[in-house]
């Protein structure tokens, strides 16, 4: 389908949506997320959005197997209603190793204004994070530390910067001094909404965003003191209109990095917001993943930092029991899954496709056996994909089938089962491991036992399958489809 028009692949969707009775998908209400008094009371909800940036600039790119990063985050923060538990040490890096390395296991440790350590709580921490016990005191010290944190979705990572922002920000002074950068309209928008519970007992600092169609009068001079938007109206802002005195800029936050440089053009308009700053202006930068493109981008908007990295070596199977089923075909891979069907719906399952078009079949080959299931695809609207998800979080649906769009970051404690349909593979046809890890790290989350079937119909499948475990170092048995007793057993 790689060839296919994008046209051509949403009416494909919907036709093998139109096969799956249960699968009507209502839209989440319009709702907007503006603080009251900003300078830019823009009417447009997220739903009725203009393209993002994004969007706007990497046309053409409707690959089955590709991943959009900005909508996975998105997704990932729209659905997100508490901290992944997340058991991975974090490994520091200080610019001056000699200087006592300091945590907190409390948000009093901080001394934050009461109006801040209300809104924390009133959001629903606690405690800090594992990476808010080390990042918070680095963003909060003075003088101010830069910082290149490593920090997935649920972490917290959102809330530490924006608590860093409010905390810096001095309310008597109505200039913007804060300045965040997100890849799309609508992740700012998911930022702003935390700035907004955060600060909702700080109401003198005020929040505006710099997003496209945001349209200001010329000359005029902002007075909120916090501004989020994406990279090409940021800089806009801050240079062709002068909204943005960037010199008075005290804190620079880039979210979402990794995302940022899969985007045309963002990493250089980062990169010229950057040099417009002040060179005392504390730098923030935060990205889910550390490739080597990720690394040498945040070295060029980060000078001297201080760095947080996930251990990688702790990424664990440890809790996971994985089986594969031998099959000849793709029906017979469908029959072995109906043979388990039973089985896994005791608790909650994933069903992971390589291509939406296998999704949407499969889909519709369970609902037409009786099998109720959730359908997620890659072209669904992103409130779509969370109403879905929501859905199956509720356990209206006890089956998900789903493509790689929905491999990372979504956390549904029920899930005691993955099954890979397809086995992940990359462009060139080797195995992907890290989308393995994602994907069957699904389950066995919470420090619960869980369950992963690898579906093989090859010869070429069973090698990618035993170059998996290679790498993992972790043996898969194979599964008798006739004897389910140990996977009803870890699966209730």
């Amino acid at each position: 389908m790689a060839s296919d028009s994008w046209a051509q692949a949403v009416d494909e969707q919907e036709a093998a949506a139109e096969s799956i009775g249960g699968l009507q998908i209502k839209d989440k209400p319009e709702e907007n997320v503006y603080f009251e008094g900003t300078a830019a009371n823009a009417t447009e909800s997220s739903s009725a959005a203009p393209k993002s940036e994004a969007e706007g600039e990497n046309k053409g790119t409707d690959d089955d197997d590709k991943e959009d990063k900005a909508a996975q985050s998105l997704l990932n923060k729209l659905i997100r209603n508490n901290l992944v538990s997340n058991t991975n040490q974090v490994e520091v890096l200080q610019k001056d190793p000699n200087s006592p390395l300091y945590s907190v296991k409390s948000f009093e440790e901080l001394r934050l204004k009461p109006q801040l350590l209300q809104g924390v709580y009133g959001m629903g921490f606690n405690r800090p994070s594992k990476i808010q016990e080390t990042a918070l005191p680095m963003m909060l010290a003075e003088p101010p530390q830069n910082l290149i944190a490593q920090s997935q979705s649920g972490t917290g990572k959102t809330a530490a910067f924006v608590l860093a922002m409010l905390s810096h920000v001095d309310p008597n002074n109505r200039y913007p001094q804060c300045l965040c950068v997100s890849p799309t309209y609508e992740l700012a928008l998911q930022t702003g909404k935390v700035i907004e519970q955060m600060g909702k007992h700080y109401p003198e600092v005020k929040l505006v965003y710099a997003i496209r169609g945001n349209k200001l009068q010329r000359g005029m001079k902002l007075q909120e003191q916090i501004v989020i938007g994406t990279p090409g109206t940021m800089l806009d802002w801050c240079g062709k209109f002068k909204f943005i005195d960037p010199k008075k800029i005290m804190v620079f936050v880039l979210d979402e990095a990794d995302v940022m440089i899969a985007t045309q053009g963002h990493q250089d308009q980062s990169i010229r917001i950057q040099r417009m700053l002040p060179k005392n202006c504390q730098m923030l930068l935060f990205s889910a993943t550390f490739e080597e493109t990720v690394w040498n981008f945040a070295q060029r908007i980060v000078p001297d930092p201080n760095i947080i990295k996930l251990k990688r070596e702790e990424e664990t199977l440890d809790t996971i029991k994985q089986y594969y089923v031998l099959c000849n075909s793709r029906e017979e891979k469908f029959q072995a899954l109906c043979n388990i069907y039973g089985a896994i719906t005791i608790a909650q399952a994933m069903i992971f496709c390589h291509t939406r078009k296998t999704a949407g079949w499969l889909a519709g080959e369970l609902s037409r056996e009786g099998h109720q299931v959730a359908l997620l695809s890659g072209e669904m609207q992103v409130e779509q994909r969370a109403a879905v998800i929501d859905r199956f979080r509720d356990g209206k649906e006890k089956v998900l089938v789903t493509t790689n769009v929905c491999a990372r970051g979504i956390d549904v404690e029920q899930v005691s089962v993955v099954i890979n349909f397809d086995l992940p593979v990359d462009k060139d046809g080797n195995p992907d491991n890290e989308t393995y890890l994602h994907r069957i790290g699904r389950t066995g989350r919470f420090g619960k036992r869980g369950l992963a079937i690898n579906m093989v119909d090859s010869k070429m499948s069973m090698n990618i399958l035993n170059r998996i475990q290679e790498h993992f170092s972790k043996r898969i048995e194979k599964l008798d489809t006739d004897d389910l007793d140990e996977i009803e057993k870890i699966a209730s």
